[in-house]
């Protein structure tokens, strides 16, 4: 009996060595230490040994499946082990690859643009203000002197969410709500989104303007001047050349429009300028003393000027853009080039 136990090992440990799946490790365990197993049937019939071998039997059945299922368990941690090494070589990084390029977004010009706008004004002591673009008609018409039957509303067109709720033409009402806030001297610049219902070539309904406001005691047009033309010199270099010419805006008194000289042609006159050798660049003035008594000023001891300019209109300029829809596009080959 003792001999046959013996055989029986060896047999097992030659099966065991030729399995190399899992599914043949379960198999042979299945076999031999399964419920039906070979090991387990010896075992259960141990009644039918004879006495005097019934102990040393049983012990060295149980030493042979206590070693085989030892070596199951080892067996079946190796292939664990050989699979994750096998998965971890397949996800290896191979770092003699050339590398992947890492494609870099760019700012989109006219973040460039109003970037550069807000610092060289802030360079001249201009705080930053932003305001609703889903606005009351008071603060984006009413409060800035142009009441529901003033044809200015004509020259932009609206659109309406409500009665007295419109998306804003400008962004103005920011210097309305700044001022109800805050005592004179104020110094703000406000740039944001804008809306009116048209689009062309050179205009879109959803496009973005700067307007800048200063107020304090004894502010005079010449004030205006010199604060414009250091920007628009430091916006299109030292020797830009520019000029006011009268104009009317309902919120400032006088009101001009500045040009500068075409900086396609530099003044010889050109198809952009109309062969004027000038460009309208952006529309300026005093604050009117309406608006001043609609926020509580007193326009005896204050005064101030107010300017206002197109984002897209001054990045074009900038970088030669012949077509304002190019900004909405989101043509990477176009925005590639900044």
């Amino acid at each position: 009996m003792t001999e046959d136990l013996e055989r029986l090992q060896k047999e097992a440990e030659a099966e065991l060595s030729a399995s190399k799946t899992e599914e043949e490790l379960f198999a042979f365990r299945t076999r031999y230490l399964g419920r039906k197993g070979i090991l387990t049937g010896l075992l259960r019939n141990v009644a039918n040994v004879a006495p005097e071998e019934r102990p040393r039997f049983g012990k060295r059945c149980n030493e042979i499946k206590a070693a085989l299922t030892g070596k199951i368990e080892k067996a079946l941690l190796e292939m664990a082990f050989r699979k994750k090494d096998g998965e971890l070589l397949k996800e290896k990084i191979d770092v003699t690859l050339p590398g992947r390029r890492v494609r870099h977004g760019r700012l989109h010009p006219i973040t460039m643009v109003r970037e550069e706008i807000c610092r060289i004004f802030a360079g001249l002591g201009f705080a930053i203000v932003e305001g609703p673009e889903v606005e009351k008609d008071y603060y984006n018409f009413e409060a800035l002197n142009i009441p529901k039957d003033h044809p200015a509303r004509d020259m932009q067109d609206t659109f309406y969410v409500e009665d007295d709720i419109v998306l804003r033409t400008h962004t103005s009402p920011v210097q309305v709500r700044t001022m109800e806030k805050q005592r004179p001297p104020v110094r703000i610049l406000s740039p944001g989104r804008v809306y009116r219902p048209d689009s062309d070539i050179s205009h879109t309904p959803m496009f973005h303007q700067i307007e800048g406001l200063l107020v304090d005691r004894g502010i005079t047009f010449g004030n205006l001047k010199g604060v414009l033309t250091s920007f628009l010199q430091q916006m299109f270099g030292e020797e830009t050349a520019l000029r006011f010419r009268p104009s009317f805006f309902p919120f400032t008194e006088p009101s001009a429009e500045v040009d500068i000289r075409c900086v396609m042609c530099n003044g010889a006159g050109c198809q952009v300028c109309g062969q004027s050798g000038w460009l309208e660049i952006l529309g300026a003035g005093m604050v009117d003393p309406a608006v001043f008594e609609n926020v509580g000023y007193d326009s005896e001891e204050v005064s101030g000027f107010a300017f206002g300019l197109g984002l897209e209109r001054i990045a074009m300029l900038k970088y030669g853009i012949s077509d304002i829809r190019l900004f909405f596009e989101n043509d990477r080959r176009f925005l590639e080039q900044f």
